[in-house]
């Protein structure tokens, strides 16, 4: 089903980010992770994507497999890194022909050891290209990213909207963004968004904190900042981790409340594939926030 058309039923969307694993060890643990979520019925889930011929072979076959198997309503991430036109025409296709209805299109970071993005000789610069490319040759959904507090490669904030508006023009019907830890962000952005112009549903990214040293290594490499009181706190207690993992559950579940009381339309957890910091969280939003019915029956479960 498509997203954007689950997105219209009324009760808040729930959502959760996965990324292929590399070894069976990995593979046990999403499972794990997928089989405890799904009986809170998430709207849909996301599957990462890397460049290189395995990692999108991983990518195709997760996302086929969460929904065939899991009765999960699922989302392919796909980028513009190192592939030219008809190689991402091919995987489209493999998308398509597995019954997957839902694409992020992404422009994607640099590959591991280049400083800046450079685009295929053949493929696309930005996302909206890619997603204008998708939009006149498959049938998805198409989604998008943003980001709270800019981009970490644009000039400055009203750059950024522009390239943010040119890419909904192109044919993203939804909004995922970057991950962030004070709801300012979020609601002045998502002002600024729509005196832009853009109409399109903006889903906010939550990542509960786990683990200190790698919220800081996430967050300085997509731009976003740690309120300073929390991390103070997150740092005196670092070497417990219990009580680190309770702290940011308890911090994000606020977020997400929060967030669903002043009208966001949804929640997509940055779970790094595993799932009890978001089933916790979102056992307390479902006591809020119940799925919603659809006439394929709950949303998130065909």
């Amino acid at each position: 089903m498509r997203i954007r058309e689950l997105l219209s039923y009324g009760s808040p969307s729930i959502s959760f980010e996965f990324f292929p694993p590399k070894d069976e060890t990995g593979w046990q643990a999403l499972r794990d992770a997928l089989a405890g979520l799904r009986d809170l019925h998430p709207t849909y889930v996301s599957v990462t994507y890397g460049a290189g011929g395995s990692t999108r072979d991983r990518t195709i076959e997760l996302v086929t497999h969460i929904r065939r198997d899991y009765g999960i309503e699922a989302m392919a991430h796909l980028t513009c890194v190192g592939a030219s036109r008809d190689e991402i025409s091919q995987v489209l296709t493999r998308l398509r022909d597995g019954g997957i209805e839902n694409v992020l299109a992404l422009r994607g970071d640099p590959p591991k050891g280049a400083e800046t993005f450079q685009p295929h000789p053949d493929g696309f610069q930005y996302a909206g290209e890619l997603a204008a490319f998708i939009r006149a040759k498959f049938p998805f959904c198409l989604g998008g990213a943003c980001y709270p507090e800019k981009h970490p490669e644009a000039v400055g904030f009203d750059a950024d909207l522009k390239h943010l508006k040119a890419k909904v023009d192109a044919g993203v019907e939804f909004l995922i963004t970057q991950l962030f830890f004070d709801n300012r962000f979020y609601y002045e952005f998502v002002a600024k968004a729509r005196r832009l112009g853009i109409g399109a549903p903006i889903l906010p990214g939550i990542m509960p904190i786990t683990n200190v040293a790698q919220v800081e290594r996430f967050t300085k490499m997509c731009g976003a900042s740690l309120p300073e009181e929390l991390m103070a706190e997150m740092r005196r207690i670092q070497h417990d981790p219990a009580a680190v993992m309770a702290l940011g559950v308890a911090h994000a579940t606020a977020q997400c409340i929060d967030l669903l009381q002043h009208g966001a339309p949804g929640i997509h957890f940055y779970t790094l594939n595993k799932s009890p910091a978001a089933r916790t969280i979102l056992t307390a939003i479902r006591e809020v926030y119940p799925p919603a019915r659809t006439p394929a029956g709950w949303r998130g479960n065909m």
